[in-house]
């Protein structure tokens, strides 16, 4: 893991909340971060501050080569995304020569060049296609959607699709005793990075501004700092604590996406929140998300503007529609994307690759 635990949303939901399935299980979880505290985290990801950045790499280097070290100690190693920030695959060749199995898990299209805002200077050192190398040393590659198994299965026969998954004992859904003739909130969650994702939608935001006024508010959860004073957003903190408290208060939850090859990659998690928590959801018609939502159905899907603005307008104007749609996107996750669903799987792969 590069976060101290419950710190980054992707290993939450790709391993963190399995740990207590494989302990019931037998087996005996050892949580290696090269981040463990707050504050390391807030200056490997704030712009500049390179000497103590340098003085990171050296620490979580030491912290990873004494992984190393320990590692014949342990029946199987998991990595999600990489072992070390940098180009190098030379922790993972060590822990595999160690003998114990390899697990490595992802959930983006990682092979294509991707750096934080504070960390662009930096960009040199990483080796993205480094992902190929590591696919082809595991034991076992658990891929987030077909797209990454199918890139996955040029460097191994060994990658499977598992999905990311919810909590569904943490996605408790609440009361809705919202007075009536109170606006109806469309929402959107996700972090500094993803916000890229959001401002592209903007455009439609206004045109259903324009149409509805104030019938309608627009939220932004997780960037704090994001501001837009024409649709009246002021970005709200993210904690663990507050993540289901916000969503839960959306009507309409949107996850706009480029259409490009990155999309692709991505495992639809923005979506997969709000459709827990029964909140009517739109989602951009690309990668994952095709496979999550039936259009109309459990959700709803759009590519264009005017399909966003459209399908928007049909949840605004329709509480029924909205309730619908949220229960039936309920269901899916129960059925699908829940870690209650899919526990026996993600622990028999487990087993199945030490021999039990």
């Amino acid at each position: 893991m590069q976060h101290r635990y419950n710190r980054s949303p992707g290993q939450r939901y790709r391993c963190e909340q399995y740990i207590p399935y494989l302990e019931k299980d037998g087996f005996e979880c050892v949580y290696a971060p090269i981040m463990p505290t707050e504050q390391e985290d807030k200056d490997f990801y704030s712009a500049g501050n390179y000497f103590k950045k340098l003085g990171l790499f050296i620490k979580g280097a030491y912290r990873r080569w004494q992984d190393v070290q320990r590692a014949k100690d342990f029946d199987i190693v998991y990595v999600y995304r990489e072992a070390f920030m940098t180009g190098t695959t030379w922790f993972e060749q060590q822990m595999k020569k160690s003998g114990a199995k390899m697990i490595f898990d992802f959930d983006d299209a990682i092979w294509n060049f991707d750096v934080s805002e504070g960390n662009k200077a930096l960009g040199k050192l990483k080796r993205p296609d480094k992902v190929n190398e590591i696919m082809a040393m595991s034991d076992l590659v658990l891929a987030g959607n077909s797209y990454l198994q199918q890139h996955a299965a040029q460097f191994t026969d060994k990658a499977v699709v598992f999905p990311s998954t919810i909590d569904l004992d943490y996605y408790k859904v609440p009361p809705r005793n919202r007075p009536r003739n109170t606006p109806i909130v469309i929402g959107w969650s996700g972090s500094l990075t993803t916000i890229e994702h959001f401002k592209p939608i903007v455009p439609v935001l206004l045109r259903l501004k324009e149409k509805y006024g104030n019938k309608i508010e627009f939220r932004v959860f997780g960037v704090p700092t994001y501001t837009h004073p024409e649709l009246g957003i002021k970005g709200i903190q993210w904690t663990p604590e507050n993540e289901v408290q916000h969503i839960s208060l959306f009507d309409i939850g949107i996850m706009p996406l480029p259409n490009n090859e990155w999309s692709k990659g991505k495992c639809g998690m923005k979506g997969l929140q709000y459709m827990a928590l029964e909140v009517a959801t739109v989602m951009t018609a690309v990668g994952a998300n095709k496979d999550i939502i039936q259009d109309g159905q459990n959700g709803m899907l759009a590519l264009t503007d005017d399909e966003w603005f459209d399908k928007l307008s049909q949840l605004i104007d329709s509480v029924d529609l909205r309730v619908t749609l949220g229960k039936a996107g309920r269901k899916t996750i129960e059925q699908h994307y829940s870690c209650q669903a899919l526990n026996n799987t993600y622990v028999g792969y487990f087993n199945k690759l030490i021999g039990q």
